[in-house]
Parts: structure tokens; sequence; C-alpha cells
């Protein structure tokens, strides 16, 4: 038998069937970083590239339940949240990261789906902002996503620092307003670590008929780098790198949108 010093990264999110985002994604981003991947699924999803056409979110007892064999098992290096569906899911797992003092949480504030699927109702938000941004390293808001964490919309850089210095503000160490959402050639990561805002560039990509999954794989991207030891704005930066070369190299698998490379840095 083989033992290793391989790290674990933990993703605690909705299964999409398609392979195109949710825990799916996240697992092969922790593979194509030579991370191994463990998942707590809180919620199965019936969807494929062109949208959402239902959810049942799990019992959050499950959920915690799920988190907890993995943590009792296998040393876990950073976590990262995507879907949680219901208010007292996200309280489930706030208590259990909290309990289980499970290190270098990334919470992708999912809401709402590429497709315009609502994800997360407003009790589901306010207790994302009240329980879990507190326990996280980092929150990875789009620019929708950080207009509703913050109150504050979003038009201008101006604007996007002080979203990020309100998210900041709720508790968690640092804030990444990702920039896809924003017009230009390039996309503009905005990071906030309570002091200082760092700004991490790369040329916009695009992919005939848009791409799924971009927000997902940044997360689980950062969660990677963190994990394997890389400081927040190097795994940031990578993060970055790495999801736009997964767009440049996406995929038309099916009818609707593209699904991002995710081994594009190995695959021929």
């Amino acid at each position: 038998m083989r033992t290793g010093n391989v790290p674990a990264a933990l993703t605690i999110a909705g299964s999409d069937p398609s392979g195109g985002a949710g825990l799916q994604a996240d697992l092969e981003t922790f593979a194509a970083h030579g991370v191994h991947g463990c998942s707590a699924v809180t919620a199965v999803t019936s969807q494929n590239t062109v949208g959402i056409t239902g959810s049942v979110v799990l019992g959050a007892d499950l959920v915690g339940a799920q988190i907890e064999a993995i943590a009792a098992d296998i040393p876990i290096r950073a976590v990262k949240t995507g879907m949680l569906g219901a208010a007292a899911v996200v309280e489930a797992v706030a208590a259990a990261i909290g309990q289980l003092d499970l290190p270098q949480v990334v919470v992708d504030p999912v809401m709402v789906s590429s497709s315009g699927t609502r994800l997360l109702d407003a009790d589901g938000v306010q207790m994302l902002r009240a329980e879990l941004l507190p326990r996280a390293l980092v929150v990875t808001p789009n620019v929708p996503e950080a207009e509703v964490l913050s109150g504050v919309a979003i038009s201008s850089p101006r604007d996007a620092q002080e979203a990020a210095r309100r998210i900041q503000g709720l508790g968690c160490s640092a804030v990444i307003v990702t920039g896809g959402h924003a017009p230009g050639d390039e996309v503009v990561d905005l990071l906030f670590d309570g002091r200082t805002f760092h700004q991490c560039r790369t040329l916009r990509m695009a992919a005939p008929g848009g791409v799924h999954g971009t927000g997902c794989t940044f997360a689980a991207a950062v969660a990677a780098n963190l994990a394997l030891g890389c400081p927040l704005l190097d795994a940031a930066a990578r993060a970055q790198a790495y999801v736009a070369g997964a767009i440049a190299h996406a995929r038309a698998i099916g009818r609707g949108a593209a699904l991002l490379d995710h081994f594009w840095r190995t695959s021929g």
C-alpha cells in the first residue's frame, strides 16, 4: 500500500450531473492540481448544459454528518463551499466548520445559477452573512453576489472596493470580488485582505455560447492552491490563470453552455 503526503481538500456543494459545475467541477479542479478531493453533498439537481430543471436540498443533519465523517478520518487542508440551498444547511455547515476547526475555508456564495435559477433564498443569504462568512478565510463573490452581500450597487472599481470592505466587515478574513461579470478586455479580480487591495488581471477569454461553472472552478482552484501551501494572493492569481486556461480550452459537450476543460494543462 502506498502512503504519501497528497493534500486533501473538501468541497461542500450541490451535485451537477452534467459535470460542468458544482461538486463535480470542484473535484476535477482539485484533481487537476494534484489535491485529493473529498465531498459533502448538499443538494441534488437535475440539470444539463442548458439549465436547471429541478433540485432537492438534503437534510441539514445529513450534510453535517458527511462533513463529520470526512474530518474524523482525513486531514483536510482547505474547504470550499458552494451551493448550500437552504438556511438550515448553511447553519449546519457553519457549525460543523467551527466545531471541527476546519482550516482555510473558501466560500463561494452561490445564490443564482448561470441560467438564472435561484439557489438560495433570502433567509439562506442572511444565514450566510451571519454564520458562515465569519468562519471564512476568503469569500469569492462575483459582482451580482457582491452586490447582494454588501448592499452596494457596483458600476465602477471604487464601488467594488466599497463592496469588498463591507463584506470583509461581516467577519471573513478576505474577499475576492471576481471580475468576470464586469465589462472590458481584461478580467480584474479584486482581493481585499482587510488592509490592502490587490488586483489580479488576465485577458478575458470567451467561448462560443458562453461557459458554465467558472465561479465554482475559481473558488475550488483557490482552495486547491491553499491546500498546496500557497499564500492567499498567490492562490488567487494561480486560480485566475487556471480558469482563464480552462475557458480557452472549453468544449461544447451539449446543446447549451460549453464546459471548462479542467485538465487543460495536461490534455492534448
